[in-house]
């Protein structure tokens, strides 16, 4: 019967174990005044405690390793595809530095119209790769910049947004950039491509782009085009809302 009180004491201890929560409870009955039965019990009790509180440490490290690793891959992966979009630059003057000025021109768009800190990276990270399909593109293609392109050379300039797509496929932890790039070239008129969505059926992201990718174009220098100041851009930009471009984020575009 003296055993009684510490065999209800380290029952209850058990149970508050098995609920994960660990105490220095259990080592009192571990002492030699405890009957020798019930400190045998408790004594292998604080040794499973021990051991399951290492494994848990373990687990807990190698938890937080993998998710430092995950960041690593994440961050190097997509390093690799900015590389491709930058490596444009050596085909394309033009093309030097709009995928980063579109990027940055995007998130601040995004922010300005509430999105959260994650969404108005992926409208960064859109921004920068929203091009990358061009890598793909014929010699033909950036030799001929300076003037009006034919029907063929048209016609491979449209592939482009699938062809970015195709390239961050894998990259699925960048959530809706592919469709970012992907849809970049709509228009809320349905006249844009390689789809032709229209309206609130190009996702937002991509509308978004639309106005950045276009306001970069018109305010730089190209081989048969001096760009234009941020007036005349936003007079062409005002021009081209409700059909070519999002009316609401062009209007908003403007206070930014």
């Amino acid at each position: 019967m003296s055993a009684m009180p510490g065999l209800a004491r380290l029952i209850a201890i058990i149970q508050d174990i098995s609920q994960g929560n660990y105490s220095d409870d259990i080592m009192e009955l571990t002492k030699p005044e405890q009957p020798e039965e019930l400190r045998h019990i408790a004594e292998a009790m604080a040794m499973m405690m021990v051991k399951v509180e290492a494994r848990e440490f373990r687990l807990e490290s190698l938890t937080h390793e993998l998710r430092a690793l995950n960041r690593d891959l994440k961050s190097h992966a997509i390093a690799t595809v900015e590389a491709m979009a930058k490596a444009l630059g050596a085909r394309d003057d033009y093309t030097q530095g709009h995928g980063e000025r579109v990027g940055n021109l995007a998130a601040n768009l995004a922010q300005k119209i509430g999105l959260d800190q994650n969404q108005q990276e992926q409208m960064r990270i859109a921004g920068i790769l929203h091009d990358v399909g061009k890598i793909c593109f014929s010699d033909q293609i950036f030799q001929n910049e300076d003037t009006v392109p034919s029907p063929e050379h048209l016609s491979e300039i449209r592939t482009h947004p699938e062809r970015g797509a195709a390239i961050v496929q894998s990259l699925d932890f960048l959530g809706p950039v592919r469709e970012y790039v992907l849809y970049h070239h709509e228009r809320p008129d349905g006249k844009g491509y390689p789809f032709g969505l229209k309206g609130d059926a190009i996702p937002l992201g991509a509308r978004i782009i639309s106005v950045a990718d276009v306001y970069d174009a018109i305010t730089t220098d190209r081989p048969y085009q001096k760009g234009k100041s941020r007036p005349e851009a936003l007079a062409i930009l005002d021009r081209l809302a409700g059909d070519g471009l999002d009316a609401e984020l062009v209007n908003v575009f403007k206070t930014t």
